[in-house]
């Protein structure tokens, strides 16, 4: 195989996904976004916990998107960066570990409006109201 066609099959594989705007996808839509067979979805599934797409009443996988994600992601991780299917999985519960651990957003410690101010101006605006009738 020549280097340009090497280079050009490595360009393939890094087009990004754009997933659209729906609740679930089909097992074929999501191998179609991702350009992956199903059979290898449905080997992921075995192999990486966080993928857990729901089955309809016919049992068919209904996919959301934050699963179509994972997808993305796992597929990156196993064929862009190299990673093997074990070392992808401690990959992925790092990644989710750290957002857990996120600090929370700091309270301002003094409330911009002091529950007195507030009330006093509530009190206005009802003697301002009673006034009129």
């Amino acid at each position: 195989m020549s280097l340009h066609k090497k280079a050009s099959k490595k360009a393939v594989r890094n087009v990004e996904v754009i997933i659209p705007d729906k609740l679930y996808f089909r097992i074929g839509e999501v191998a179609g976004l991702c350009r992956l067979p199903a059979y290898v979805l449905r080997f992921w599934e075995t192999e990486f916990p966080q993928l857990k797409p729901v089955k309809s009443s016919t049992g068919q996988r209904m996919y959301r998107k934050r699963d179509v994600e994972s997808v993305v992601r796992i597929k990156k991780l196993l064929y862009e960066d190299g990673f093997t299917i074990a070392g992808a999985r401690v990959q992925l519960r790092e990644e989710t570990k750290s957002e857990r651990n996120q600090s929370a957003l700091p309270f301002p410690m003094k409330p911009a409006v002091s529950v007195a101010h507030l009330r006093h101006e509530l009190q206005q605006i009802l003697h301002i109201l009673s006034a009129r009738h």
